[in-house]
């Protein structure tokens, strides 16, 4: 009979960078996809922008602030965030509230609050509590939902859309609504309720027209003939095919770009620095960038795959999913393939707020990702 002591084994300290990562909640795929495509954002910014290092720089802090805030998130374990969901939907309803009373405009657009130390939108924060609230109702009940857990899903996914649509900013409503669909549909909705949505929508369409800012009106018109108006309305996406069909399958070459250097794309370093992208590199940097984003996606899906139960499964899919959306959106439309709507294209488009956003949620997938890893070692 052995009587010695049991030893028990000395945890192994991690050798490898991916190792090392997971200790700190960080995914090694997305981390690396992640910075691959921001660092061909800044490249391409520099040369949209005009050479200009101040972009650069003010480019790259904000990017440092959204990892920041995706590390941080990384290390709050999901149940926090199923928890949270119900607190963070209302107070993100509120500020939209707030928005069309005291916002401020600009750009005949009410969609900032100005606190006086920080002036920001509310709606980016609904592009993460919508997912959150979806997945948070949905957890426990019977899936595929009722009808009755469908309506009030609905109803849930309306309120701050309309509120959003209100400000007006159709872009952004477009992807609060996304984020909130694709969580009914990972949730197991029925097709029936799809195609009834989409007759209904089809239905409204006249009335909703009706109900569209004249410069949401002239963007529609704009997408179904861009030649009736080639120096006004229609100049943007004009300009936009000349640089991306200009850039054939190589491209012209990094800083070799004309379209934007001699100012006829407007709008080149936001919304349609895809242009610019696909100008210098051409057909092959567009399948580079494509694959990029795809691999990001598998990414996030394949997260949700694996999720421990229904709210980590519905949260992170619908996370990936509306990345996709992202890129789906705003690639179709500087391609002329859908109206003109105002969606940055994620991790190249110049701004702050949106890239911090994104970012936000990625450090949600990572956390979804690491923490499932530990409940199973």
């Amino acid at each position: 009979m052995n009587t010695g002591t049991a030893l028990t084994p000395t945890p192994r300290s991690p050798t490898t960078w991916g190792e090392r990562l997971q200790r700190l909640h960080i995914d090694l795929w997305l981390l690396t996809l992640l910075l691959a495509i921001a660092c061909i954002g800044l490249i391409t910014l520099y040369s949209a922008s005009g050479h200009s290092l101040s972009a650069i720089f003010a480019q790259a802090q904000r990017l440092l602030l959204g990892l920041a805030v995706m590390a941080a998130l990384a290390q709050v374990p999901p149940d926090y965030y199923r928890a949270a969901a119900p607190w963070f939907y209302g107070v993100a309803v509120l500020l939209l509230m707030l928005v069309l009373l005291l916002g401020d405009h600009a750009k005949g657009a009410q969609r900032w609050l100005d606190l006086g130390v920080i002036r920001f939108q509310p709606s980016e924060m609904m592009k993460l509590g919508m997912p959150m609230m979806v997945a948070a109702w949905l957890h426990g009940r019977a899936l595929p939902p009722t009808w009755k857990v469908v309506l009030i899903t609905l109803a849930i996914i309306g309120v701050p859309a309309v509120l959003v649509m209100m400000q007006p900013d159709l872009g952004t409503a477009l992807l609060i609504i996304s984020a909130g669909a694709f969580g009914l549909y990972l949730g197991g909705l029925s097709w029936r309720w799809i195609l009834g949505a989409l007759a209904a929508a089809a239905a409204a369409a006249p009335l909703l027209w009706f109900r569209l800012h004249e410069y949401q009106r002239q963007r529609v018109l704009t997408f179904l003939d861009p030649e009736r108006d080639p120096l006004g309305t229609g100049y943007h996406i004009t300009q936009s095919k000349i640089a991306i069909g200009s850039g054939g399958v190589f491209g012209k070459g990094w800083l070799h770009g004309t379209q934007a250097k001699l100012d006829f794309l407007p709008e080149s370093h936001t919304d349609f620095i895809f242009a610019v992208y696909s100008e210098e590199m051409g057909m092959m940097g567009v399948i580079l960038l494509l694959g990029l984003y795809t691999m990001v996606v598998g990414r996030g899906l394949f997260i949700a795959l694996r999720g421990h139960d229904s709210f980590q499964r519905l949260l992170a899919g619908s996370l990936a999913l509306t990345f996709f959306i992202y890129v789906f959106i705003n690639m179709g439309m500087v391609m002329g393939l859908m109206p003109v709507v105002g969606v940055p294209l994620p991790l190249l488009s110049y701004g702050g707020t949106s890239a911090v956003t994104l970012l936000a949620g990625f450090g949600m997938l990572m956390s979804i990702h690491t923490h499932r890893k530990l409940l199973t070692s």
